[in-house]
């Protein structure tokens, strides 16, 4: 019996060291078949999507958030922190009101040395239009900064989530596992039909999201950008996880660094304020009073 039981003990170790290695290698994105990635990543992207909130995660079409953002030059030197108040109508309407109080090297980081004047500024995206707001009134937005803001909203890891995975012509692949701000990661790729090949790394035990890579490339120079968000800080809200700390880089330089104070989904935003017309009225009743008063003052007619 005491030989039978050692036989048989032997044939389970001599399986358990022929199978361990296979089941290893069954999870490994390079020898997995093409169909069971795919099945690899969808199932992945359903736990960060449950994580973030499920249901309620997904049924979100607008969010007005507040809180503090530092832009950062070429060389990596931060602008003073300056406030932000960031509405959304997804996918593509967006109006951000920044107030730097006399934070000139923030506004000019934000901008990209566009010339902006005074310490508030409003820009607004309503798919291929935009307009933004300061001290000297309203003006289109430059045709490249709409370009950007479109391609920023196909980067996007929340309209990927709640719009996109029905898209036709995306691919899905397992990307592996790893170790991202030490923490143990699954990885999932996505192509869409313009050659973006969006990375996303979800942690193993939460299943929440810590970071999205989004990789481009330029054909006619065959240069390939890479812009990386960070996501941390995890808050629940509503019912829905929001980062609360959100850091973008590109090509590994940090472009910014955002701290959330608050946020709200679905708050009923108004039409009106996607529109230029709402930037028209907002300059007639506040912008118009401040360039008089400064014309005042140069002309010396400032009656106090």
């Amino acid at each position: 019996m005491r030989l039978k039981t050692l036989a048989v003990a032997a044939v389970l170790a001599f399986l358990a060291a022929v199978s361990g290695p296979q089941r290893a290698r069954a999870q490994n994105p390079e020898t997995m078949m093409p169909e069971a990635s795919e099945a690899k990543a969808k199932q992945l992207l359903q736990q960060l999507i449950q994580a973030l909130g499920g249901p309620a995660y997904l049924h979100v079409r607008e969010s007005l958030c507040t809180g503090r953002v530092a832009n950062f030059d070429r060389n990596g030197n931060s602008s003073d922190p300056f406030r932000f108040k960031d509405f959304w109508r997804y996918p593509d309407k967006n109006r951000t009101e920044y107030d730097f109080k006399g934070n000139i090297r923030a506004l000019t980081l934000l901008m990209g040395g566009l010339p902006v004047k005074g310490d508030r500024f409003v820009q607004v995206h309503a798919g291929d239009q935009g307009w933004s707001l300061d001290k000297g009134g309203v003006s289109e937005m430059p045709s490249g900064f709409i370009t950007d803001f479109k391609e920023q909203v196909r980067r996007d890891m929340d309209n990927l989530l709640r719009l996109r995975l029905d898209e036709k012509g995306l691919i899905f692949r397992y990307g592996g596992s790893g170790l991202e701000d030490l923490k143990e990661v699954d990885w999932v790729v996505i192509e869409d039909a313009d050659q973006r090949t969006i990375r996303l790394a979800m942690a193993k035990k939460t299943h929440l999201p810590l970071r999205s890579a989004v990789s481009t490339r330029d054909e006619t120079n065959r240069v390939t950008t890479e812009e990386v968000t960070i996501y941390a800080n995890f808050h629940l809200l509503d019912g829905i996880q929001q980062p609360m700390q959100v850091e973008r880089q590109r090509d590994g330089r940090r472009v910014f660094q955002a701290f959330y104070e608050s946020c709200e989904y679905n708050p009923n935003l108004s039409d009106d304020l996607f529109t230029r017309a709402s930037l028209d009225r907002q300059w007639a009743q506040s912008g118009k009073k401040i360039k008089d008063q400064d014309h005042n003052k140069n002309t010396g007619n400032d009656k106090n």
